[in-house]
């Protein structure tokens, strides 16, 4: 037997079980990993507790929890291939993630992902890269961020803006970024200048950037998108990941599935050569995962939450 993290009804952390579970062996052209991390992200809860995005997402009750995970690779199956035995990985599986064990397809499916994690980069750090990773790097290509823009990001403290922000400083931006007051100093240390979000905020960013924005990113809601269109910002240079099917202004929805095939390298390599930080705001162990979802549903995380098994 082995342990994971099912939920049997939708609704907040209560529902969340740790539970054991038959011990799954990887079959024909599968890999299973056995899983040392895994990052969480705001997508995990948001399919946990409304039946309308998990019935988006395909995902049916009984579900596992989580997506993104660090392991170590202990079986190969016939056939499978690009994995070995002692392999250190990291990568997602679509509501499988928070549990001892995991079996991956080689190549893997659609909802699936698995990569060889680099050397000098701890599981914990590597499971916190697929979904926020991917997702910052295809929000910035979707405005086709480049040297010299102007950039406003919202939500630039949370999981995907830390990363955001820093990526978007090693393109040449100069980067504005909304968050709440008790963030201010830790937005500071990757290079952002930031400002409070709410209400006045066009006339906050107008006062730090006279010039004008050039290009923004929301990554909470429409505020961010709605007050770049405010600020003469074309629909076309504004992307968001959480507006939904219809955001405002005709700007550009994304999400990590359109980031570059060679997103996550570049992230990587940035990492290890110290010019991205990847700040672990808690870790708690599986045992805890009802508190570490709670902090993570709160919205007031400074960086990435990482649950240890």
């Amino acid at each position: 037997m082995s342990r994971a993290v099912i939920y049997e009804t939708f609704g907040g952390p209560e529902v969340l079980k740790l539970r054991e579970v038959p011990e799954p062996h990887a079959g024909p052209g599968e890999v299973r990993v056995r899983v040392t991390a895994a990052g969480l992200n705001p997508m995990d809860w948001i399919l946990a507790s409304q039946p309308e995005a998990a019935e988006r997402f395909g995902v049916t009750l009984p579900s596992g929890f989580g997506y993104d995970l660090a392991g170590v690779v202990d079986e190969v199956g016939e056939g499978a291939t690009g994995f070995a035995v002692g392999d250190r990985v990291y990568g997602g599986v679509l509501g499988r993630a928070v549990a001892d064990f995991v079996v991956v397809r080689t190549p893997a499916r659609a909802s699936e992902a698995l990569f060889h994690t680099p050397e000098g980069i701890s599981d914990e750090v590597a499971s916190t890269l697929p979904v926020a990773g991917l997702t910052a790097a295809a929000a910035l290509a979707a405005v086709g961020l480049r040297s010299g823009d102007t950039v406003l990001i919202g939500g630039a403290a949370g999981g995907v803006g830390v990363f955001a922000v820093q990526l978007a400083k090693l393109a040449g931006a100069r980067v504005i970024g909304t968050a709440s007051e008790a963030t201010f100093d830790f937005l500071r240390q990757w290079g952002a200048e930031p400002v409070t979000y709410g209400p006045g905020l066009a006339d906050r960013v107008r006062t730090l950037a006279p010039g004008g924005v050039t290009a923004a990113t929301d990554l909470f809601g429409t505020e961010t998108a709605e007050t770049a269109l405010a600020l003469g910002v074309p629909p076309e240079r504004i992307s968001t990941i959480a507006a939904g099917p219809n955001p405002p202004g005709g700007v550009r929805g994304t999400g990590g599935i359109d980031a570059g095939p060679d997103a996550l390298e570049r992230i990587t390599d940035a990492i290890l050569a110290e010019e991205i930080t990847v700040p672990i705001a808690a870790a708690f162990p599986i045992e805890r995962i009802r508190d570490a979802v709670a902090l993570q549903a709160g919205r007031h995380v400074h960086g990435k939450i990482v649950v240890t098994l």
